[in-house]
């Protein structure tokens, strides 16, 4: 927590709008690290190289709620150390990211680039995403496919581990569906939440495998 700490740190002395971004108390934050973490669907992944964390992605599953029976995943922060940028880090971090929302059955990926932050923007536009009011957005399934792309030149092992994830997406899909027809009209609400929730659940259990996927050496 120290070193995913102090790269918070750095990112809020690179902003221009550093108060924005986060306390410069490091005690203060950590605790608040801990909170978001903590929280239902609440995911921290840390891209480490020879032992020291470079990189970090803040995350959170979201949904359902009473306006939508949608899982969504929402990319909060996105960073890397300066001295270890254009490495892939970034892109793997995404990875990472994009492998916990197919497990979920999460059906979008949101961003929140940080005002002003035009690496971030050019970022996330080159992996897909488009406006979404304060946000961008893509599909699970066209970052997972366009991550691929960029991972694989030939596109055959991405491909593989891409039909694996979208095939496990689409069997939780079918769970889910499955829960939600039995019973009446609560009844049905209530069994699709319960089937979301499993789906969270396991995605929260398999993070640290999901972090270790995305460790860079």
């Amino acid at each position: 927590m120290d070193q995913v700490v102090n790269l918070c740190l750095t990112g809020r002395s690179e902003s221009s709008v550093g108060s924005q971004v986060c306390t410069s108390d490091a005690t203060t934050l950590a605790h608040q690290l801990g909170a978001l973490t903590a929280a239902p669907g609440g995911t921290l992944l840390v891209a480490i190289i020879d032992g020291a964390a470079v990189g970090l992605l803040l995350g959170r599953l979201v949904g359902p709620n009473p306006f939508t029976d949608e899982v969504s995943l929402a990319v909060e922060v996105v960073y890397v150390g300066p001295e270890h940028r254009r490495r892939g880090v970034g892109h793997s971090l995404m990875v990472g990211a994009a492998d916990v929302a197919a497990e979920a059955g999460a059906e979008h990926v949101y961003a929140a680039p940080i005002p002003g932050a035009r690496g971030m923007q050019r970022f996330f536009v080159q992996l897909g995403f488009a406006p979404a009011a304060a946000h961008r957005v893509t599909t699970t399934s066209a970052l997972l496919r366009r991550l691929a792309l960029d991972s694989s030149p030939s596109g055959r092992a991405g491909s593989r581990g891409l039909d694996d994830l979208i095939a496990r997406r689409r069997q939780s899909r079918a769970e889910a569906a499955s829960a939600a027809s039995v019973g009446s009209m609560s009844g049905d609400q209530a069994g699709r939440r319960a089937a979301i929730s499993r789906h969270v659940r396991r995605a929260v259990q398999t993070r640290r495998d999901v972090e270790s996927s995305t460790t860079t050496s």
